[in-house]
């Protein structure tokens, strides 16, 4: 019941971000039912598809926690711990509420696959949407709640263990470990090859590669804009993205993977491509993912604007002018845009190169 009533007090803009999710979840549960759909009519294949269709439910869980991160609700006040409200409480309603946007979703995508089979009414779009989804074979009713309970399932379970109390890591403790894991994913694509599930194993471990290595080099990028008899605003905007550094690096650094990923397959477009097992739903799955991607990180530095506040206002009462907030900002994006593409365009390269042997 606390949740529902967080949920049902929050803020437009976080009702928004809950819709998102619902929408993310609603994307992958329909995916997952389609790969159910194909393992019935064609089982020889189907757990190479249900492996890639693994990457937008990561993407999707990715997104949900930060926007449970994001969440007003979520956030200890003083005086709460009192009325039985500590951090362990708050990352509980928080859990509840993710599963029930995701919950939501889930359900939509259940509705939705049901009526392009025809199972509700009709047959919309002249019966192609039922050829494709495999209508004339039964849909395991078991099989297919299992597979959408998959996404609210784990998103509260992540959502839980993100917010669990536990101390920070500093930023640089991790980058040897993303170095190390993006270098594992390079000898597994070179080993592999342009096979689906070497592909899937080496692409996975580069993304995990620089989501770790993502705090680093968001440090680093601070580091960068202080570099060289810095002045009062470069110190601002450095010092300021080395704080934030711990809480964008990992969605930036998977908005690098996923850049890294399509450049990769627009590279290999003209040598036979890559072979994605999801059929007509590839490109679509792939732009899930890249949506959750970016929505993440857009979400991850609106968090980190508010926990700004209190700097923001000290700044301003001290007459700075608020256009000098605003050039820091653009600043930290510019330093993180001139570093972060050309990380994905490297890794790119690599990639297509050790497809290619």
């Amino acid at each position: 019941m606390l949740a529902l009533r967080l949920a049902r007090g929050s803020r437009p803009l976080v009702q928004l971000r809950r819709l998102l999710v619902a929408a993310a979840s609603a994307g992958t549960g329909f995916l997952l039912l389609y790969v159910l759909a194909g393992a019935v009519a064609r089982p020889a294949g189907s757990f190479p598809r249900l492996l890639w269709a693994l990457v937008p439910l990561a993407a999707t869980v990715h997104f949900a926690v930060a926007v449970a991160r994001a969440d007003p609700a979520t956030r200890p006040r003083e005086g709460l711990d009192a009325a039985g409200l500590g951090p362990v409480r708050l990352a509980l309603a928080a859990a509840i509420s993710t599963a029930v946007a995701c919950a939501l979703g889930s359900a939509l995508a259940l509705a939705l696959f049901l009526h392009l089979r025809g199972d509700l009414a009709g047959l919309p779009f002249d019966g192609s949407g039922a050829r494709l989804l495999h209508a004339e074979q039964p849909l395991p009713v078991a099989a297919a709640l299992t597979l959408l309970a998959l996404v609210p399932l784990t998103a509260s379970a992540a959502t839980a263990l993100a917010l669990r109390p536990h101390r920070p890591l500093a930023p640089q403790t991790a980058l040897p470990w993303g170095i190390a894991l993006t270098a594992c994913g390079f000898a597994t694509e070179a080993y592999a090859g342009r096979d689906g599930g070497g592909v899937l194993a080496g692409w996975t471990l580069t993304a995990v590669g620089l989501a770790l290595a993502g705090p680093g080099l968001a440090y680093a990028c601070g580091s960068l804009v202080q570099a060289v008899r810095p002045g009062a605003l470069r110190l601002l905007a450095g010092r300021s993205l080395q704080e934030q550094a711990s809480r964008i690096g990992p969605p930036l650094g998977v908005l690098c993977s996923v850049a890294a990923g399509a450049l990769t397959a627009l590279a290999l477009r003209d040598r036979g491509g890559l072979h994605v097992p999801l059929g007509p739903l590839a490109w679509p799955a792939a732009a899930l993912v890249a949506l959750c991607a970016a929505a993440t990180l857009l979400t991850s530095a609106m968090e980190t604007r508010r926990t700004e506040t209190a700097g923001r206002k000290a700044l301003l009462d001290l007459a700075a002018p608020a256009r000098v907030l605003r050039t820091a900002a653009g600043l930290r994006a510019t330093a993180l845009v001139a570093v972060c593409v050309p990380l994905s365009w490297g890794v790119a390269q690599l990639t297509s190169l050790a497809l290619t042997r």
